[in-house]
């Protein structure tokens, strides 16, 4: 049976990801960390992982890409979508709440809700939202927020649900996996890189001209320092397009001529379903035209 680690424990957002992405047959297995679920797909003992990668209102999930960045190469081959509202969860005996725990992430989604509602309250960090249910059950704090999925697997009363500062947050999910073969490109697909650009002026624009000259619109632009290189930084870049496509391929090789070091993370449809936008001149066809009448000079043609 095909098994998918995702970011646990059970009655995080990332199950219920994990649960849009994964296949009939999939067995779901909840690990401690990030690095964990990672490191279950990279070992052999998972087919695959399921892990945050940025949220709309908090922004990326650093250890996903660190982890993405370091040891073995994984590369994503879907990517969930997922509304960011909140349960807040009590014991059924607690009377008034003083204590809420969740992620940082959660407590940052529903801080304006928690200090009208909850205003004697005061917030501790956990390691996960389901971390938080699991400490209310044990009496350590009075109340949890958790995503919706939580209740079905710990026996917690419903203060509210529905619960966010901001009404469309969301977070993206990806499904990881070893490379081999990827999904059939769609018109509306995402590739992902991480470089490192050379430490010197205009590197970095560099980089993201080779991408604008050949029309391919940016969708994420995320830096990260490299660990034991104080100063030098990788760049994780999100662009439209399928790798299958020639101007993708073309961008990459012309990137990877660029940087020091370049580690493709994936191509794969996007959950939104939104098409690459193309510039006039920028078509597939367009390049396969240009390397085709190169291909007819070398070969003595006149045109």
């Amino acid at each position: 049976m095909p098994r998918i680690a995702y970011f646990g424990p059970q009655g995080t957002f990332t199950e219920q990801a994990a649960r849009v992405l994964a296949a009939a047959e999939d067995e779901l297995l909840p690990v401690e960390t990030i690095g964990a679920a990672l490191s279950a797909v990279r070992d052999g003992e998972c087919d695959a992982a399921c892990v945050p990668v940025e949220n709309s209102v908090e922004g990326p999930v650093s250890a996903t890409l660190d982890g993405l960045a370091e040891r073995a190469p994984l590369v994503a081959t879907a990517e969930a979508l997922l509304p960011v509202h909140f349960s807040v969860l009590t014991r059924e005996d607690v009377g008034t709440v003083r204590t809420v725990a969740s992620h940082p992430h959660a407590l940052a989604q529903v801080r304006e809700w928690i200090e009208r509602n909850l205003p004697e309250a005061r917030t501790v960090v956990s390691s996960s939202t389901a971390a938080a249910a699991v400490a209310v059950q044990r009496g350590e704090y009075d109340a949890a927020v958790t995503a919706p999925v939580a209740v079905e697997h710990y026996p917690l009363r419903v203060l509210a649900t529905e619960v966010a500062d901001v009404a469309d947050a969301r977070t993206r999910f990806l499904l990881l996996r070893p490379p081999g073969r990827l999904p059939e490109p769609t018109g509306a697909d995402r590739t992902s890189i991480v470089a490192a650009a050379a430490n010197r002026t205009g590197a970095l624009a560099e980089l993201l001209a080779e991408l604008a000259t050949r029309g391919i619109n940016l969708t994420r632009l995320d830096a990260r320092p490299i660990k034991g290189n104080f100063g030098l930084y990788r760049f994780f870049i999100d662009f439209e397009g399928h790798v299958a496509e020639t101007r993708i391929g073309d961008a990459l090789a012309a990137l990877r001529r660029r940087c020091n070091n370049v580690r493709f993370l994936g191509s794969h449809p996007r959950a939104d379903g939104v098409e690459a936008t193309i510039d006039p001149g920028a078509a597939n066809q367009d390049f396969d035209e240009a390397f085709d009448w190169v291909a007819a000079v070398r070969a003595g043609s006149s045109a």
